[in-house]
């Protein structure tokens, strides 16, 4: 009998009779195992934020909730979706460069426990509405730092950015908390980069962000109530790449964290996680419609391709890698053949594999995209050629729930609207 892929004891073909393809499959163990595997290793006064731009979906945000993961959020959709998942506000935190005045009052309405403030004129803003409902707004600063630590896939501060105040603008701002009496300046958070998978790099972030933290509130006079050390741990999807040792990563980050915390006992230490803990669990699934040869290169062309999953096109890179890939129904064949695993759109950069190992793949085949948890089909252009937003499941304690419907038709024309065009004369 040929071996299936399976989560959770479900065959894949019976998951993709019940909820069809493309979708992604979510295998809510796997959220949960993420948080826990951190909880054991790291310092137990670390607290993990998940980033919710990562995967929004409301049910795995529930799901790493559930395993004691806090929330990160950088839009007002986001604060909902994480409030109406059951996240307190003392651990929602909203960061990003360019907030509306509505999700600030939002922020401040909602009574977040921080709102992390990343210019000069959006501090000026909070200010003025937490005047008006007669409130002191809690702050933490986002810091672009002066100094750059190598080991980043994409780095995220040292350079001129979008992102934070820079470390030099802050300290010739002493006054800042004076300047502005309704906010109480109370943390401070640095994000170097993300898909760090060098446990020397965090480590060495850590120390230096600790350090930076210590002068910036020495120098503002507040007291820490957080540093957030951001965070950005990878995963590896790439030939060349490990993973994080969380061992490893422990022995060089706990000390650490030790010496900080001890001098600290009163400040809450945050990391925030996206892709690390959603993107082991998903799988995106496509069926193969058609089987061809062009030029002497096999290509199957299936269901779903990059309007569901940009990243796999290998944004950011110079050259095409491509993200592990199995037959799902035929998981125990040798993969003896080279073949492109292409998508619907009519576009050249609609691939999903390129000249990837498989076996000989045939039409009805079910292709999996691995490791496809996180920027799946919110970081893609899932309205290229109308074919809309994927189905999502998640599969939690042995049982398939399905947690975002598929896009229909219906569903895309809905927000569109005819223009009532009169008739133009042709001219004679």
């Amino acid at each position: 009998m040929t071996a299936e892929f399976e989560v959770q004891g479900i065959p894949i073909t019976e998951l993709a009779e019940e909820f069809g393809t493309p979708m992604y499959l979510y295998d809510g163990d796997e959220l949960s195992s993420r948080v826990h595997g951190l909880k054991a290793h790291l310092h137990p006064r670390l607290e993990f934020f998940f980033s919710l731009k990562s995967n929004p979906n409301i049910g795995v945000c529930a799901v790493l909730q559930a395993a004691g993961a806090r929330v990160e959020v950088s839009s007002i959709a986001e604060l909902i979706t994480v409030r109406r998942s059951g996240a307190a506000p003392e651990n929602i935190v909203f960061l990003g460069p360019g907030k509306s005045e509505r999700e600030i009052q939002a922020c401040l309405d909602e009574g977040i426990y921080t709102i992390i403030c990343e210019s000069f004129g959006e501090l000026e803003l909070i200010d003025a509405f937490a005047r008006e409902r007669g409130v002191v707004a809690p702050v933490a600063l986002r810091i672009n730092p002066s100094f750059a630590v190598k080991g980043s896939g994409l780095t995220m501060g040292g350079k001129p950015r979008q992102f934070g105040i820079d470390e030099t603008q802050v300290f010739a701002n002493a006054d800042l908390a004076a300047r502005h009496p309704n906010v109480r300046l109370m943390g401070v958070q640095v994000y170097m980069g993300t898909r760090i998978l060098s446990e020397e790099a965090v480590a060495e972030n850590t120390e230096r962000i600790f350090e930076l933290a210590n002068r910036v509130s020495d120098a503002l006079g507040f007291p820490l109530e957080m540093v957030d050390i951001g965070g950005g741990l990878g995963v590896a999807y790439f030939d060349g790449e490990r993973d994080l040792d969380l061992e490893l990563l422990a022995a060089r980050v706990n000390p650490i964290i030790a010496e900080f915390a001890d001098a600290h006992p009163d400040t809450r230490l945050v990391m925030e996680l996206g892709r690390y803990l959603t993107a082991t669990s998903g799988t995106y699934v496509v069926r193969v419609r058609y089987v061809k040869e062009s030029m002497g290169e096999k290509f199957a062309v299936a269901d779903g391709g990059t309007n569901h999953h940009m990243a796999a096109v290998g944004i950011g890179s110079f050259v095409k890698r491509n993200f592990p890939m199995a037959v799902l129904n035929r998981m125990d064949e040798p993969a003896v053949e080279s073949w492109h695993v292409t998508g619907p759109l009519c576009t050249p950069n609609d691939t999903l594999g390129k000249k990837i190992a498989l076996p000989p793949v045939q039409v009805g085949d079910l292709v999996g995209v691995l490791r496809s948890g996180a920027y799946g089909p919110t970081a893609s252009p899932v309205l290229f050629l109308s074919h809309g937003y994927p189905a999502e499941v998640l599969v939690q304690d042995g049982r398939a729930h399905l947690v975002r419907e598929r896009d229909t038709t219906e569903d895309l024309l809905r927000h569109q609207r005819l223009p009532n065009l009169t008739a133009v004369a042709t001219p004679e």
